[in-house]
This record gives C-alpha cells, structure tokens and sequence, in this order.
C-alpha cells in the first residue's frame, strides 16, 4: 500500500480514525482523507473505513467518486462493518483484496466476496505511555479550544519554583453544537510543549470521574480571557472540592475569593504553595466559602426572595394611571 485512506482522521474521537494513524505508523504511510484529490494519485492505497459514519451526502459523493478510484487506483478494502448498503456492495465488488476486522464481518461478506480476509484491529491503548510518578498533580478540565498558554507556561514556572515533581492531567468537554476539531488537539500539543512529557490527556470523564480526580490532585487550574467568574462551574467545582484552585482575577471575580486564603492568582503568585498545612488550609477555605456562597442551596434561595419580591412590587402597583392601564394584577372577568 502507499497510503491509507479514511473518512474521519481525527483519533482522539473517532476508533477508526485511530485504528487508521497506528496502522500508518506501522507501514510508514501517510493517512488521507478519502475525497482529497491526493487519493486519485495513489497507485494501491488501503481503503479503511465504517459507511455506516457517512452522512448521507457523503454517501452519495463517495457514490460518485467511485469510477475515479476504480480507474486511478488498484485499492484494497478494510470493513470495519459491513451494512450490505450499494456503495459497500461496490466497494466489495471493486476492491482487489477485502480485509474484515473479524470473522462475523467476514462471513457476512463472504456471499458477495469468496476471497474475503479474516483479520484483528490490535489494541490501541498507548501501553508505552506510564503516568510518572510526581509530588505534585495539577488537573483542569473545561471546554475544548480554551486552552490559554500563557498562564499555563506561568503556572509551569511556579511548579518549576517548588522543586518538586510535577504532572499536569487534562480532561476536556465540548459545548453544544461545537466540536472537538484540530484546534483542540493543536491546543493539547501546546500543553505539552510546555510542560513536556509530564501533561497526559484523560479525554472525557463522567462527573464521578471529575471529582475523583479533584480530590486527588494538589491543584486545579483554569484561566480565562479576563478572570474568573462566579458563573465559572468547573472553577466553583473545584472549589467545592476543597481542591486548591490556580486561577487569574480581576475586579468582576466573586470578592469573596481571596489570593492566597480561598485560592491562587497565577498572576499574584510569587511562590506556589507545596507543603501540606498550607494546602490543606486553603483547600479548606476555598470549600467553606463555596458552600457558603457559591452553592446550589444558596442560588435557589435567592432566587426565591427575588420571586417574592417581584410579586410583592406587582401587588403594590397602583391602581390607576398608564401603567395600571397596562398592567392588570387581579384580571377582570372581561380580561
């Protein structure tokens, strides 16, 4: 073969797309996407794909692409599955050697292909890459493609300061309606460029996940555009947590958070605390005040005095006048 060809590329969210890139790495090949122009200029590449994740605009371009490949290209096939749809029958019928990922795939396809290949995908967990043992952990999870690398690069120099071993772990989620692209992997790769091989990418984690990890690492960082919020739920969280949290503020953070007594400014800080009583105190005090003030109990309360007083301004509204004309708190039978 002299190249691989996928529909998703991306491996950190998509199995294929993984599968893909180590078998490329294995075969010193490059990986390409399936309707790039390139494909028409590969002489046997390795088609590896799941139909099934077309869309079905997609479907219908590769429909059309297929007498360009068949009169360009010599491809052999992998099915990862097999839907018997007609651009897989084509697929099937075209290709010059047909792999399956295992012996139901194959024997599916066996009544459309006789020489059909039986194979395995290996495993994929990266089995070279041990999480090192350090004094210190940092965790940050958040939204993907908010990664800002100054204040992490600060953050690194602080740990530097400490003298101790550190790693960084990296968890990430995605809003509505976005996606976990490039950009967010360029920004892992930045990560990792600052902290070296001590920043390890955890992918996503269940909230049970989430807050296991905070109550196992030393500190938890998050930095934003200006500072931190009080609308900033994966801060608040961790705050709760009683995980000592390096952040950055600004005259809009919650005031009730202190440098130094409820949290860290990553642009305050001169010396990064490490020993345990100090750690601890802060911890403690950053849980205090969360609960306190920052809590689920304490929103729905306000929200209900709010309530009450909205109504209570209603009930005093006079009862003539254009704004009584247009307000009406106990409607009419007419009304």
């Amino acid at each position: 073969m002299d190249a691989i060809v996928g529909y998703h590329l991306n491996p950190l969210r998509c199995g294929v797309a993984r599968f893909n890139v180590n078998l490329a790495h294995q075969v010193e090949r490059p990986v390409l996407w399936l309707f790039d122009p390139e494909v028409l200029r590969t002489a046997e590449p390795l088609i590896s794909l799941k139909v099934e994740e077309f869309t079905p605009e997609d479907v219908m371009r590769l429909e059309a692409l297929l007498p360009a490949i068949e009169a360009n290209t010599r491809f052999d096939l992998f099915l990862h599955t097999f839907g018997k749809t007609p651009v897989e029958l084509r697929l099937v019928a075209a290709a010059q050697q047909v792999y399956c990922g295992n012996t139901q795939l194959a024997a599916e396809v066996r009544p459309y292909r006789a020489d059909v290949n039986a194979v395995w995908c290996p495993g994929m967990v990266a089995q070279d890459e041990r999480f090192e043992p350090a004094e210190l952990s940092v965790f940050t999870f958040g939204m993907a493609h908010k990664v800002r690398t100054r204040q992490y690069a600060r953050l690194r120099d602080l740990l530097d300061a400490t003298e101790k071993s550190y790693c960084l772990y990296v968890s990430t989620a995605l809003h509505e309606n976005t996606t976990f692209d490039d950009e967010f992997e360029a920004a892992f790769n930045d990560l990792k460029a600052i902290f070296g091989g001590r920043a390890y990418f955890l992918g996503y984690l269940s909230d049970a996940a989430v807050y296991n990890q905070l109550l196992a690492s030393t500190f938890f960082a998050a930095f934003f555009d200006q500072g931190m919020r009080a609308n900033n739920t994966s801060v608040n969280a961790a705050l709760q947590a009683g995980t000592v949290v390096v952040t950055n503020l600004d005259g809009h953070s919650p005031p009730e958070l202190l440098h130094g007594q409820h949290l860290i400014d990553v642009d305050q800080a001169v010396t990064l605390p490490s020993d345990g009583a100090t750690l601890a105190f802060i911890g403690e005090n950053a849980r205090r005040v969360a609960l306190e003030t920052l809590s689920w109990e304490r929103l729905a309360k306000h929200l209900g005095h709010a309530q009450s007083a909205t109504m209570s301004s209603r009930l005093a509204l006079p009862n003539s006048g254009p704004l009584a004309q247009r307000v009406s708190v106990f409607p009419t039978q007419d009304a």
